[in-house]
């Protein structure tokens, strides 16, 4: 079984990915929905959770993790895999170097949570595949708590994102690197914008290739069990609302967990 969790509703744009290329694998995933979002709490905070998260999946029988979460995974992969050497882990980073290898402007922007935008790993991101290239880190705070509102296409809100996309674009960058999973589910809003100019970049097709090489094809019962830390309902009613069929169609009722 493959265990996906992330602080709230953003990773199911990657658990549709994994199950997409898996059909008829076995997994769980869990919203970490009373501490949503990770983005504007503290680095030892974030850690605690992943750790905690990552071990009640363990013991749920799950061998492979997906930390489906920029600003956990930016934040504490290292850690989950120095606590659970014996099962491999997948994490979830901004495409940087697809942008930086791809960009004919060599002007790339990475839109991030907060968290995300001070970790050290993403400097190491950029150091080591961006060279030569200008890296705008550009933190969209409160992007994540619209699409856990399931509210992503507000006036005020579109207004935002368009004001934000223009003046990337304005200062010349041609590719636009998605960096938290919650923003998959603004491309409606973003992929407009970026006509003619500039190309988005998502890596979640290069997280599920990465599931299927370190686990294999599974051979399941096609099962997804929801989990939630709060509000378990509004997670099983989301994934219709963000246009998740299919994966609405393979869950069942979303479990509360006290973790």
């Amino acid at each position: 079984m493959i265990g996906v969790f992330d602080s709230g509703l953003g990773g199911l744009s990657v658990l549709a990915t994994i199950t997409h290329a898996l059909p008829r694998a076995d997994l769980v995933y869990l919203a970490d929905s009373a501490h949503v979002p990770y983005g504007d709490k503290p680095d030892s905070f974030i850690t605690g959770r992943v750790l905690t998260i990552g071990r009640h999946l363990a013991s749920l029988g799950c061998d492979l993790l997906v930390v489906a979460c920029n600003t956990a995974t930016m934040t504490a992969i290292q850690t989950l895999r120095d606590h659970l050497p014996h099962i491999p882990v997948v994490g979830v980073e901004p495409g940087i170097k697809p942008a930086a290898q791809s960009s004919l402007a060599r002007h790339i922007a990475v839109l991030v949570t907060e968290a995300t935008a001070r970790s050290q790993r993403l400097r190491q991101l950029v150091e080591h595949h961006a060279d030569g290239t200008q890296v705008d880190i550009v933190p969209c705070p409160g992007w994540a708590t619209h699409i856990e509102t399931l509210q992503p296409e507000t006036p005020a809100f579109r207004a935002e994102i368009t004001g934000k996309i223009e003046a990337l674009l304005a200062a010349g960058a041609d590719r636009i690197v998605l960096g938290c999973t919650h923003y998959a589910f603004l491309t409606p809003v973003i992929v407009p914008l970026l006509a003619g100019h500039a190309e988005l970049i998502d890596v979640s097709a290069a997280i599920a290739r990465q599931v299927v090489r370190l686990g294999g094809e599974r051979a399941g019962h096609a099962k997804l069990h929801l989990q939630a830390t709060a509000y378990p309902e509004r997670l099983r009613a989301a994934l219709p609302a963000l246009g998740l069929h299919e994966l609405a169609n393979r869950a069942g009722a979303a479990l509360q967990v006290n973790l």
